[in-house]
């Protein structure tokens, strides 16, 4: 049988954007166990050090994922440059690699952060003009990607705005890392006409986002009861639904947004929810990693 080639994806900032798939009961997908498995990385391998195998099993069982699942997005994650393994006698231990630390410490920063420090607005905008040519390599789903990243929304064909003008030099390194050469950018405060309010809703879709929000409030956990590896699923469940918010919302000033706007209800509900869980995880997970070196 001829020697399969493996293609090693080098990630980007564009890895850390939310993956879908875990549900609100916890079950999960075979596609999905592999962003599950990003977000047991960034709240427990990166803070607490290499994890064993089996304490990694233990967890992602608990959330739904299998452990054949879960050992081939290991081996998946350290094809790709993710992960590096040890041998302990017949035990294997997952490190993070220098590049995968890096994404995820930048990653922590944002969806810790994110919704916590409402920010005053001076009324301009950041545009961005870009369109790729035809015969381009890079596909509008993934210019599409990278800009709602650094928290730009496509406003017209070829146009996309961002409230903050600091985003500005984000945009201009995704433009220059997808190799797009026609592009300009301006900072610009809106005319005589035109709505601010109507502006975002049209961008952003902020009805599709405040519903987002009302289902992350209805589904975040009760940890009052909890105990064992709960603690540790619930916290993972937790940061892993809200790790999509920094990309489907722009965090937009507060003169753009709806009334009733959920974000900050949500944020605040995220800070507090994580401050309860966060020790009892950290917690279950020495005892299991001591349990398993044995």
């Amino acid at each position: 049988m001829p020697e399969q080639t493996v293609e090693r994806q080098v990630p980007n900032s564009q890895t850390l954007a939310p993956v879908f798939g875990a549900t609100h009961d916890g079950r999960t997908s075979v596609e999905s166990a592999r962003g599950l498995l990003i977000t047991v990385l960034g709240e427990f391998v990166r803070p607490h050090g290499p994890a064993l195998t089996q304490t990694l099993l233990e967890l992602m069982e608990a959330l739904g994922v299998q452990p054949k699942a879960t050992r081939q997005s290991l081996a998946r994650l350290a094809d790709n440059g993710w992960l590096e393994r040890t041998k302990e006698g017949r035990r294997t231990r997952w490190h993070l690699t220098s590049m995968s630390r890096t994404l995820l410490e930048s990653g922590a920063a944002r969806i810790y952060g994110f919704g916590q420090t409402p920010r005053a607005w001076d009324g301009r905008w950041s545009l961005l003009l870009a369109s790729l040519p035809d015969g381009h390599p890079t596909s509008r789903h993934r210019l599409k990607t990278r800009l709602g990243w650094a928290g730009y929304a496509s406003f017209e064909q070829g146009a996309w705005i961002s409230p903050w003008t600091d985003h500005e030099e984000a945009a201009v390194g995704v433009v220059n890392d997808l190799g797009i050469d026609a592009a300009t950018s301006f900072i610009a405060e809106l005319g005589q006409l035109g709505d601010g309010r109507v502006i975002a809703n049209r961008a952003w879709n902020l009805e599709a986002v405040d519903n987002e929000y009302r289902e992350f409030i209805a589904a975040a956990p009760r940890p009052g009861t909890t105990s064992g590896v709960e603690f540790a699923r619930q916290l993972t469940l937790l940061v892993h639904r809200w790790r999509r918010f920094p990309f489907l919302d722009p965090e937009l000033p507060t003169e753009l947004l709806p009334d009733g706007w959920l974000g900050a209800r949500a944020a605040e509900l995220f800070a507090d929810t994580r401050a309860e869980l966060i020790d009892a995880s950290a917690a279950w997970w020495s005892a299991s990693e001591a349990r398993f070196s044995i």
